[in-house]
């Protein structure tokens, strides 16, 4: 098993381990492990990362690809759930890797929430869109996301909800710990169109402007030979 792959079942055990801490204290601690579990849960993908060589323009092009990700939320900051981030996390880590993809997406949560907030809600963000990006590097050749246009916005679709999904559990962690499952329910429910909304714009994003961003980002990697992912 490779160690992309070693970070990412470390990462899924951490998140599992946590889950369960959770549901076993009292609401009163969910908040500070749910910021420990979250942490130690992207450690892996962090980790991995430092251990490669890298190239000082490599690193550039993450920030760079992170930062693009992160102001392009700043404008649509009115339209709940509607903006192009997910979509340029994704084109990032069809070409340069499911690591790549990690950190562009974590970074991007934390960037853009320098200028709409930051809360208890940012690193369940970092995870979410950090995932985004691994999975979408890591699938881009079993599933030939890059050339695969129907695959490739049904992965923007199930990604859409998914972040939602992840998103809405450091809000309904203390209910669970509670055993308030009613309450739960109801908060995944009405959250329903936001993660719709979310979804809707990855596949609308994705269907006019992923072609060209792609070969756009494939040209930069073969010129200059950076990030092979």
């Amino acid at each position: 098993m490779s160690r992309a792959r070693i970070a990412f079942v470390v990462c899924i055990m951490v998140f599992l381990l946590g889950l369960g801490l959770i549901s076993t204290v009292g609401s009163d601690q969910y908040l500070l492990i749910s910021f420990v579990l979250i942490l130690a849960a992207m450690a892996p993908f962090f980790i991995r990362f430092e251990l490669r060589e890298l190239q000082a323009r490599e690193v550039v092009l993450i920030a760079l690809l992170a930062a693009i990700a992160a102001v392009s939320r700043v404008p649509f900051a009115a339209l709940p759930s509607v903006q192009p981030t997910s979509f340029v996390i994704i084109v990032s880590a069809l070409v340069f890797g499911a690591e790549s993809g990690f950190l562009i997406g974590a970074f991007a949560a934390l960037i853009s929430n320098m200028f709409l907030g930051q809360g208890p809600w940012t690193p369940w963000q970092m995870f979410a869109w950090g995932m985004m990006g691994w999975t979408a590097g890591a699938l881009r050749t079993p599933f030939r996301l890059s050339g695969n246009r129907w695959a490739l916005l049904l992965f923007g679709f199930v990604w859409g909800m998914l972040f939602g999904w992840i998103m809405n559990f450091w809000t309904v962690a203390g209910l669970a710990a509670e055993g308030h499952w009613e309450g739960m329910a109801a908060v995944y429910a009405a959250s329903l169109l936001f993660e719709l909304a979310h979804a809707a714009s990855n596949v609308f994003f994705l269907a006019l402007f992923a072609k060209p961003w792609l070969r756009i980002l494939e040209r930069f990697r073969r010129k200059y030979g950076l990030l092979s992912g």
